[in-house]
């Protein structure tokens, strides 16, 4: 306790110290490296990846008023660049890509807090015995959601990396010719017991709710929600019915309009938490009668809502959803990933062995060639930024300054154009003099926190045995349990047989219940950064016993490595319904967020807002375009 505090310690809060902090420059971005690279991690454990106390420490003293007291004075780097971009995710590196896409000769640097390229988009990748070659999996980012309704700027990326989003790659057939289905665990923190129910297409709605361990009412609520809803608007228009369901919750249409027993309600409660990072008391009513399936979101057939095309009231995502042909695409077994680095590799020579759709998931790189003076694109890990501002009025800037902390110090660099593609809540913490109303915008993006974690398993014989494929738990900590996609790409074959070492992900959501997004994602995410990784690594083998146990599962035998990556700031979140009074008819703050500031633009998923690729992209694509038109007056 009397031990004396470094900088970086201070830094961080905490009492990590990463070792590439505290190296010279080329070598610590080699050891970036190693840290992105899961072949040189420990073979049984790879640990936390992601929002990580180095990653986010200098973020957060910046954030709490306490950097610029230790960080000393900032030294300029006589480093130049045409456009320097804040963020190395899908957003800023499709923004350096589409830069220097129509400027070739151009100067670009990437800067990033975090440790590996891509952002929320990361590769967890394992060696386990007996396989040829990795078994690559996703760390948060695993497929293009309703590609064939993306922006044309989304579109013009996908085709100019060669990706042919439609049908992807993944082997439907897999796991239904093996007669494994989708299940629901019925868990001892929602119901006193464990129960898993495998919701088999073959069954009735009467067959497998019998099984599930409720009230005896509950069942018959569920039987009749699933099956028989009556009208519970009636006399009112279409409109008027959809402008009532707007103004409810999911879990509030379910206990005030159809008052069902609270077994009932609870037992719908984690239906929506992967794709929203929120449970059913957060979820608008209007955007659960959308999404209704099924297995999901029972409730609403009895009201004979036109379903011909979206309400007003839906969310952009699910409105996007309406005009799409497909719904999540995989096209790659690490997810979007795999678009950050067909990116970079175009950009960096020598970073990959190919960037061909093909190729890229079984590639070697090197990331060692990141950050080399002799590039014309560098992009730099590590490293946090801590200062933007314009060299001048914003009016008139020619130029721009960005700073960066590089383990030992600020470091600056001159730019002529600056794309912020981190989030939103960041930017008025590093471009200070933005204009108030701007500052007051981009704090209202507070982004879902969600964790993904990946476990390799020996063999996947249990999940056989079980009759699943994936598993939502009612009200445990990690909400699905899920075996990795059957992706294959190029020479990259997945596992097809039970005897085969295999991927399982599982999501945990973090939003506490009981409160709006909003304020739900900040007592989550305070919660998550409390939790280490020991808990989370317990709560994964413990949830994966009490949910395969019966069918020879064994942690210590079957769980042979693990990677948790942890997103405190994930989904960004859309507008929606009942939380949103402004929406759909505006003004929006995203408008007010985004606006480019002199020589700075604004390009991230909280611009747009949206949480998936296509929102990234396209934000990137507008970025530049601001950028280019500054250029030109």
């Amino acid at each position: 306790m009397d031990r004396e505090i470094s900088r970086r310690d201070f830094f961080d809060g905490v009492a990590a110290v990463a070792v590439c902090a505290a190296l010279g420059s080329r070598t610590r971005h080699a050891g970036a490296a190693a840290a992105g690279h899961a072949t040189r991690l420990p073979a049984r454990s790879h640990g936390l990846q992601g929002d990580t106390p180095d990653a986010l420490g200098v973020a957060h003293a910046l954030r709490d008023g306490r950097f610029w007291e230790r960080a000393g004075t900032p030294e300029p780097t006589g480093e130049s660049y045409d456009l320097v971009v804040v963020g190395a995710g899908i957003s800023g590196v499709t923004a350096a890509y589409t830069w220097t896409r129509r400027d070739p000769r151009a100067r670009v640097l990437i800067l990033d807090n975090h440790d590996d390229v891509g952002g929320h988009a990361r590769r967890n990748e394992f060696h386990p015995a007996g396989r040829t070659g990795p078994l690559v999996g996703h760390g948060g980012s695993r497929s293009l959601y309703a590609p064939s309704a993306w922006s044309p700027d989304g579109k013009d990326l996908l085709a100019g990396l060669g990706v042919k989003s439609r049908g992807g790659h993944l082997d439907p057939d897999l796991y239904p010719g093996l007669l494994m289905h989708d299940g629901v665990f019925c868990d001892r923190e929602s119901f006193g017991a464990d129960k898993l129910v495998v919701l088999d297409p073959g069954r009735t709605t009467a067959q497998w709710v019998a099984e599930l361990p409720i009230a005896v009412q509950a069942r018959k609520d569920l039987v009749m929600l699933f099956d028989d809803p009556p009208d519970w608007f009636p006399g009112l228009r279409d409109e008027e019915k959809k402008e009532q369901l707007a103004g409810l919750t999911y879990a509030g249409f379910l206990r005030d309009v159809c008052r069902v027993h609270p077994d009932a309600v609870r037992f719908c409660q984690t239906m929506p938490n992967t794709t929203w990072a929120y449970g059913s008391d957060a979820l608008g009513a209007i955007d659960a009668w959308a999404g209704a399936d099924r297995f999901t979101y029972p409730g609403f057939a009895g009201l004979k809502l036109d379903g011909t095309k979206p309400s007003a009231y839906n969310s952009p995502r699910v409105t996007r959803s309406w005009a799409a042909q497909d719904a999540d695409v995989y096209c790659f077994p690490e997810g979007n990933q795999a678009l950050v680095r067909m990116m970079v590799a175009r950009m960096v020579p020598g970073f990959a062995g190919a960037a061909s759709v093909e190729e890229i998931t079984t590639t070697s790189f090197d990331y060692g060639r990141l950050d080399r003076p002799a590039n014309r694109v560098r992009l730099r890990l590590s490293s946090t930024v801590v200062l933007v501002r314009n060299d001048g009025p914003a009016e008139t800037a020619a130029t721009a300054t960005v700073g960066y902390f590089d383990g030992h110090g600020v470091r600056t660099v001159r730019a002529g154009a600056v794309v912020m593609a981190c989030w939103n809540m960041v930017i008025p913490h590093l471009v200070r003099d933005l204009p108030a109303e701007q500052k007051e915008a981009l704090r209202q993006a507070v982004k879902l926190p969600v964790v993904s974690a990946t476990a390799q398993l020996r063999d996947w014989r249990a999940f056989r045995e079980a009759g699943i494929r994936r598993a939502r738990f009612t009200g445990a900590y990690w909400v699905t349990a899920e075996l990795a996609p059957p992706v294959s790409v190029g020479s990259y074959r997945c596992p097809r047989s039970p005897d085969e070492p295999i991927n399982v992900h599982l999501v945990h959501t973090p939003a506490t219940p009981g409160m709006a997004p909003r304020d739900a994602a900040v007592a989550g995410r305070r919660a998550l950064f409390g939790t280490p990784y020991g808990t989370l690594e317990y709560g994964v083998r413990e949830q994966l016993t009490r949910l395969l146990g019966p069918w020879g599962f064994d942690p210590a035998r079957d769980i042979e490595a693990l990677t948790v990556n942890r997103w405190g700031h994930g989904y960004a979140p859309e507008y929606a319904r009942p939380w949103d009074a402004f929406y759909p008819d505006g003004p929006f703050p995203a408008d007010t967020a985004r606006r480019r500031f002199g020589r700075i633009a604004i390009a991230n998923s909280d611009s747009v807002p949206g949480a998936d690729a296509d929102a990234a992209v396209s934000a990137a694509y507008r970025a530049v375009r601001e950028l280019e038109d500054r250029r030109s007056l």
